[in-house]
C-alpha cells in the first residue's frame, strides 16, 4: 500500500496566491491540494504555518567552506559533502546543484581537489540513500585558467552535470573589476606587499590575454552536445551580456551592475542573484544590491551561494518590501529555479509533482524552517 501522508492548517504558497489547506502526499508525489483544513485523525496539524516547495538550490559553494573551515584546516572530504548535506537540507533546499570550481587562478590552490573529491563523493553517495536533498552538479569553469579544459575533459559527460558557467575571475573585470580594491583584497589574504600584487596581476593580465578567447570557444563547444543551461559569471556591462546571449548562453549568473542585469531583462536571459547579497543589505564585495535587482524586476531566481539558509529568507524579506509578493518571491527559489535548469517535476505544490516541501515560521522578520520532506519522505 502506497504510503500517505496528509499536512493541513496550512498557508499553501502557490503561484500565484497564498491559500488556507491542506496537501495530500502518496508516495513520492503530491496527490492532492484542497482549500480548508482536514479534519481525517491521521492529518499533521502545520498549526498555521507556510507550506512551500522544497527549494531549487542552483548555485552553492557552501561544499567548500565544509571543506575548509578554516585557512589552515582541510576538512575529510567525505565528512564535508555529508555535513553540507545536512546543512542544504535543514535550510529547506531538497534540490542543490553543487558548485565546483575547475581551474585554478591562484586564489585557492585546493579548489581542484575539492572538486576531485566532491565528484568522486557524489558518484558513491548519490547511489545510496543517505544523502538528505537531491544533489546535482554545477561546473564553474574559469576560462583563462590553463588547467580548466583537462579538467572539464573529466566531467564533461557525467549525468548529474546540470549545469555549466563560464567564470572569468581576472582583475579589472567582474566581480574584481576594481583594481585598488583587488590589490587591497589579496594584500591581506595572502598577506604580500603591492609589489607583488602588481605582479601578480600582471601575469594574471597576460595569462587572460592569451588564454580566455581560445578556451571560451572550445568550452562552448565541448559541452554543446548535453544541451545543458549555459551561465556567465559577474556580468559587468550590457555588452558582455549581449555577446553571450549570441553564443547562446541564456544565463546571467550574479550580474555585478544594473545595466547588465537590466540588458539580460530585455534580452530575455534569465538572471541569478545571491540571496546572501539580500539578507546582508548588499553585495561583500561592493558591487550591486541583490534587493535593486529584484526591485527592478530583474531577477528570476535566488542561489544561496555560500549560506544555504538564506534562501527561504531571502524569499521572506523580499517579500517584506512590498516590490513583490509572497508567491513571486517564493517562486525566485522554487519553480523558478527548477524550470532554469530543467527541473519540470518539482518547484510548485501541485498534484502530480515531486513532493518536496518545505514548513515555514515567520518569527520576527526571518523565515524558520521547521520541516522538510524530499519525495514524500521527512528528512529534516
Amino acid at each position: 500500500m502506497t504510503p500517505e501522508t496528509i499536512l493541513t492548517n496550512a498557508l499553501l504558497v502557490l503561484p500565484g496566491e497564498v491559500v488556507a489547506g491542506t496537501v495530500v502526499l502518496r508516495g513520492a508525489a503530491i496527490a492532492e491540494v484542497q482549500p480548508g483544513r482536514s479534519h481525517l485523525p491521521g492529518a499533521e496539524d502545520l498549526g498555521g504555518d507556510h507550506l512551500i516547495p522544497g527549494i531549487v538550490d542552483v548555485h552553492t559553494d557552501n561544499l567548500e567552506r565544509q571543506v575548509q573551515p578554516r585557512a589552515t584546516a582541510r576538512w575529510p572530504s567525505r565528512s564535508a559533502m555529508l555535513a553540507h548535506d545536512t546543512q542544504t537540507a535543514a535550510a529547506g533546499v531538497t534540490t542543490v546543484l553543487d558548485a565546483l570550481c575547475l581551474g585554478d587562478l591562484g586564489f585557492d590552490a585546493g579548489r581542484t581537489q575539492t572538486f576531485l573529491e566532491g565528484v568522486a563523493d557524489l558518484d558513491v553517495l548519490s547511489r545510496t540513500h543517505l544523502l538528505r536533498s537531491e544533489h546535482f552538479l554545477h561546473l564553474r569553469c574559469e576560462l583563462p585558467a590553463a588547467d580548466m579544459p583537462e579538467l572539464v575533459e573529466g566531467v564533461a559527460d557525467h549525468p548529474l552535470v546540470r549545469m555549466v558557467s563560464l567564470m572569468d575571475h581576472s582583475p579589472g573585470v567582474g566581480q574584481y573589476r576594481d583594481i585598488p580594491r583587488y590589490r587591497l583584497m589579496r594584500m591581506r589574504q595572502h598577506n604580500q606587499t603591492a609589489e607583488q600584487v602588481d605582479r601578480r596581476i600582471a601575469e594574471l593580465l597576460e595569462q587572460r590575454a592569451r588564454l580566455r578567447e581560445p578556451q571560451r570557444r572550445w568550452l562552448l563547444d565541448r559541452v554543446a552536445h548535453r544541451k545543458l543551461p549555459l551561465a556567465s559569471h559577474d556580468d559587468d556591462t550590457p555588452e558582455v551580456v549581449r555577446r553571450n546571449a549570441a553564443d547562446g548562453i541564456m544565463i546571467s549568473e550574479f550580474p555585478v551592475a544594473l545595466d547588465a542585469a537590466e540588458e539580460a531583462k530585455r534580452l530575455g536571459v534569465g538572471v541569478i542573484a545571491g540571496a546572501p547579497n539580500i539578507v546582508r543589505g548588499g553585495s561583500h564585495s561592493g558591487n550591486v544590491a541583490a534587493a535593486d535587482l529584484v526591485r527592478a524586476g530583474a531577477v528570476q531566481v535566488l542561489a544561496s551561494d555560500y549560506v544555504p539558509p538564506a534562501m527561504v529568507e531571502a524569499a521572506w524579506l523580499s517579500a517584506g518590501t512590498g516590490d513583490i509578493t509572497l508567491p513571486q518571491a517564493v517562486g525566485m527559489i522554487t519553480d523558478g529555479a527548477a524550470r532554469m535548469v530543467g527541473l519540470d517535476d518539482r518547484g510548485r505544490i501541485e498534484a502530480g509533482l515531486r513532493a518536496d516541501l518545505v514548513q515555514v515560521h515567520p518569527f520576527e522578520g526571518h523565515a524558520v524552517v521547521r520541516r522538510v520532506w524530499r519525495a514524500g519522505e521527512r528528512v529534516s
